[in-house]
């Protein structure tokens, strides 16, 4: 069923399976690569090949459209079983972002069942939820320390850093160079701008994925692990961002800038937060118009559609009554162009009603709180509270990148990856060092605090014995301090 023009939500697709040979090929390699490459390299060949092989190839069994994104799933999944791995890192409990992003999943899901009540819609949704849930937890569970961290802004800068190249040169030349593996090979063109695209469905989402990413480089720029690909990564993402010809992916860049200059006030967020929420309510009650149709002075690119962005979420407010409870099945009679739900805010609402919408929110808000609350607990350890900073940073940019796209083809792994990224950093603080020597890069975040907990308790039991004796006392505190410092 069609939510008007060329935006399908259920059923239709391809009735035959289309994966050109090369990508079959390639698929092929991964899944060997996943199956044999040690655990913590497992994750390269899956970011790999989801962001570096064209949208929508799809093996067609049964009804079922098997994409390539969910072979790599069921690979890695079929993988961290076969090796008994901890799942999520050995976390025993899920953690808030997590517990929200199951509830999330799920709502959705269950309430586009219920606007179809058809058979499609639930291939559709269990689809759906096999790219949610199995897509999140897989990366949860690959990612555990800061060594996984990094390996991963790593790949990404690779990946941007190629497809910044190509990207340019479809700018220029009028030629998707990935058109030859699958790929629209012309890109499209609005008001005589070629709108490169690379392997992604749309232009915007390509360069939405190098806007989002930037921050991440900085970090890697930083933190000195890998300077001159950093660098690369960061020049990579200028081009994705201008190759695209769209205003959402300057924006969603500006926004990360304008995020990482406020290090200097980061102690003071909170009152910064609260100050931007007084100044929008005031703002609306002054204004003749709502103040959500400020967007529509936000012009970048030419041929944007700011006015589109304003009227989706003026839309969207005027027809609470229609989408609350479980969504909605279309929007084409809210008025012209409505069908394309270029806000990710508003597609949340539209798709699952009022509990999906509000169940993003807090998604997103907790992955704020959690990285906020983490990042002042790891005062005095420049390298961990710069990853949470610039962690932050990239999600803030993905915040403002919503305004103006719905999560769709690639760009939808690496918000999943961004999440997971964060659930690893702010897990058990990721600034505490609580590991000897080695074992710093090797073991787990979560298990940081209670090698903490127990290295005290041992010495407290040492203390205890040894203050049987006046004179040991204070010679077995002093060791105690002693010890545990050099922990």
């Amino acid at each position: 069923m069609f939510n008007g023009q060329n935006n399908l939500r259920i059923g239709g697709g391809a009735g035959a399976s289309s994966m050109h040979p090369v990508v079959l090929i390639w698929l092929l390699i991964a899944i060997l690569l996943i199956f044999v490459l040690p655990r913590k390299y497992v994750i390269v060949p899956i970011l790999v090949t989801l962001f570096l092989t064209p949208f929508g190839q799809q093996v067609y069994i049964a009804g079922a459209h098997m994409f390539l994104s969910r072979f790599l799933i069921l690979s890695g999944w079929i993988r961290l079983r076969k090796d008994k791995a901890q799942l999520r890192g050995g976390a025993q409990r899920f953690n808030a972002i997590e517990r929200v992003f199951i509830c999330w999943a799920i709502c959705r899901a269950a309430a586009t069942f219920l606007e179809f009540l058809q058979v499609q819609a639930v291939v559709t949704e269990l689809g759906f939820l096999l790219d949610s849930l199995g897509g999140f937890f897989l990366f949860r569970s690959l990612i555990r320390t800061e060594e996984d961290v990094a390996r991963v802004i790593k790949v990404f800068a690779w990946i941007v850093s190629i497809m910044g190249v190509t990207m340019a040169y479809e700018h220029v030349r009028d030629l998707n160079v990935f058109g030859f593996i699958g790929a629209p090979l012309i890109p499209m063109v609005r008001e005589g701008a070629i709108r490169a695209q690379a392997t992604f469905e749309t232009p915007i989402a390509a360069g939405t994925f190098g806007a989002t990413s930037s921050c991440l480089f900085l970090w890697l720029w930083r933190s000195r692990r890998a300077t001159k690909l950093a660098i690369a990564a960061l020049l990579g993402s200028v081009l994705m961002v201008f190759g695209s010809a769209s205003s959402t992916p300057v924006m969603g860049l500006f926004a990360g800038i304008f995020a990482v200059s406020f290090w200097g006030l980061r102690r003071h967020t909170r009152a910064m937060r609260w100050g931007l929420g007084i100044l929008l309510v005031l703002l609306h009650l002054v204004m003749k118009a709502p103040v959500w149709m400020l967007i529509n002075h936000v012009t970048v690119v030419g041929g944007n559609s700011a006015y589109h962005r304003a009227m989706l979420i003026d839309q969207f407010v005027r027809h609470f009554g229609d989408w609350w409870l479980i969504g909605i099945q279309s929007t084409r009679d809210w008025g012209w162009d409505m069908w394309d739900q270029a806000n990710q805010f508003v597609w949340e609402g539209e798709s699952g009603g009022l509990i999906t919408f509000i169940c993003f929110i807090l998604l997103v808000s907790w992955s704020f709180g959690r990285l906020g609350t983490a990042r002042k607990r790891s005062r005095g350890e420049p390298t961990a509270e710069w990853l949470l900073w610039f962690l932050g940073c990239s999600l803030f940019a993905y915040v403002v990148a919503f305004f103006g796209i719905s999560l769709s083809d690639q760009l939808v792994w690496s918000w999943y990856v961004l999440l997971a990224m964060i659930c690893a950093a702010t897990a058990s603080d990721f600034a505490q060092k609580a590991s000897i020597g080695a074992d710093r890069t090797t073991r787990p975040v979560e298990s940081q605090s209670a090698y903490l907990d127990e290295a005290l308790n041992a010495e407290a039991q040492r203390l205890s014995l040894a203050s049987k004796s006046g004179g040991a006392r204070t010679i077995c505190l002093t060791t105690a301090i002693s010890s545990l410092c050099c922990h």
